[in-house]
């Protein structure tokens, strides 16, 4: 499988279990991105997998918020 492509696909698994945690506590993104103090679009470009270090440490905090082992 050529990188770009396991690259897109770790990045919809990712989008898929931030999305799926969200879900099961009955939060928005927007909410997310309140309780960690970030502007919703910058969260949101995280979530899709931006690969800028910003979205990075982003989606560290919100595994960790999240408690989504093995994901940061």
């Amino acid at each position: 499988m050529p990188i770009e492509e396991m690259l897109a696909e770790a990045s919809k698994a990712m989008e898929r279990k931030i999305k799926i945690a969200l879900l099961e506590r009955n939060m928005t993104q927007r909410e997310l991105s309140r309780l960690i103090k970030e502007n919703p679009q910058q969260v949101n470009r995280a979530i899709k997998g931006d690969t800028t270090p910003k979205s990075k440490e982003l989606r560290n905090k919100i595994c960790k918020v999240l408690n989504l082992k093995g994901m940061r």
